[in-house]
C-alpha cells in the first residue's frame, strides 16, 4: 500500500527513464502505465527554469512533488491534469504539450507582464498503513480537531484511505513583470497581494489563502525559502481573520508557499476514502538587488 509520507524516489526515477520510450507507445498504454506511478502526499509545486524571461521567449517549468523544496519532475500527462494554464490579466492560455514532455511546460510567453502559471491535478488516493504517519501529517499541517473527529467517527487507526489533489500556481515575470496575481478560480489557492518582481517587499510579501471562494482564517501557511547556495529554510505562519499573512522574503531567494485543506468524506463502503486533502501552492523568486 502507498505510504503517505514516503516518496518512492527509486520507482519514480525508473519511470522517468522510461518516458522517452513511452512516447512511441499507443496513448492508451502510456496513460495506463503512468497511472501506476506512485504519488505521495508531499508538497507539490510549479518549478520554472527561469522566473524572469524576455518578451517572446518561452516559459519553461517542471511540475514537482517532494520535500524541502526538492523533488522529482513529472512529465506532461493530460489524463492526470484537470487544468494547466498561463493566466495574464483576463487572458487565459491553455498549456499544451506532447504526452511524456519533460519539462511539463514549454510555452511561448503570451505577452509582457506578470504571468500566473496554474496547474490542477486529478484526484489521487493513498492508504495509511501506519497510524503514526497520519498523526504526524495532521500534527505537522496543524489540522485542528481532525484527530478527535477521526476517533469520534469510529475510524480505524490504520487501513483507511485518503483522497487528495493539488492546486499549484507560480508567478513568472515576462519583461518587466508588471501586473498582479489574482484569484483564478481553483477550489483552493494562494494569492500574492504584492508583485514579487516590481513592488517594495521590505515589509514582506503579503498573501491570502482561499477555499471555495472564501478566505481561510486562522490556518497554517508553510514557507519554504531556497537561498542562492541551495539551502532551504522552512517556517510556519498563521493567517489572520481575512486569510492573510505577510511572509518575510529576501533578494535572490526562491519561495514555495504551501497551505492544505483537510476535510472529512462520507463513507458508504469500506473502500471509500475517509478524508480528503487539497494542496495549494505558490512559487516565485525575489530578484537580486
Amino acid at each position: 500500500m502507498l505510504d503517505s509520507r514516503v516518496f518512492h524516489a527509486s520507482l519514480y526515477a525508473t519511470f522517468l527513464i522510461q518516458v522517452d520510450a513511452m512516447r512511441y507507445l499507443p496513448f492508451s498504454l502510456f496513460v495506463l502505465l503512468s497511472v501506476a506511478l506512485p504519488v505521495s502526499a508531499h508538497e507539490f509545486w510549479i518549478s520554472p527554469k527561469d522566473y524572469t524571461v524576455a518578451p517572446g521567449e518561452q516559459v519553461v517549468a517542471d511540475i514537482r512533488v517532494g520535500q524541502n523544496f526538492k523533488g522529482g519532475a513529472y512529465s506532461f500527462v493530460p489524463g492526470k491534469i484537470v487544468r494547466f494554464d498561463l493566466v495574464q490579466g483576463d487572458n487565459v492560455t491553455p498549456v499544451t504539450g506532447v504526452v511524456g514532455d519533460r519539462p511539463a511546460m514549454t510555452m511561448k510567453a503570451p505577452a509582457e507582464g506578470l504571468v500566473i502559471a496554474v496547474h490542477q491535478t486529478t484526484d489521487y488516493f493513498l492508504t495509511y498503513t501506519d497510524p503514526e504517519k497520519f498523526v504526524n501529517f495532521v500534527t505537522h499541517k496543524d489540522f485542528d480537531g481532525v484527530l478527535e473527529e477521526h476517533k469520534a467517527r469510529g475510524l480505524p487507526d490504520s487501513g483507511f484511505r485518503e483522497r487528495y489533489s493539488r492546486f499549484g500556481k507560480s508567478l513568472i515575470a515576462v519583461g518587466g513583470g508588471e501586473g498582479a496575481d489574482r484569484v483564478v478560480g481553483m477550489e483552493t489557492e494562494i494569492v500574492a497581494l504584492a508583485n514579487p518582481y516590481t513592488d517594495d517587499l521590505s515589509a514582506g510579501l503579503p498573501v491570502q489563502v482561499f477555499y471555495q471562494g472564501a478566505v481561510r482564517a486562522s490556518v497554517q501557511v508553510e514557507l519554504f525559502a531556497k537561498a542562492p547556495d541551495g539551502t532551504v529554510a522552512i517556517t510556519q505562519y498563521t493567517t489572520d481573520e481575512e486569510g492573510r499573512v505577510s511572509l518575510p522574503v529576501l533578494p535572490g531567494h526562491e519561495y514555495l508557499v504551501d497551505s492544505v485543506v483537510m476535510r472529512a468524506l462520507e463513507k458508504t463502503a469500506d473502500k471509500d476514502p475517509a478524508w480528503e486533502s487539497l494542496w495549494a501552492s505558490l512559487t516565485f523568486r525575489i530578484p537580486e538587488d
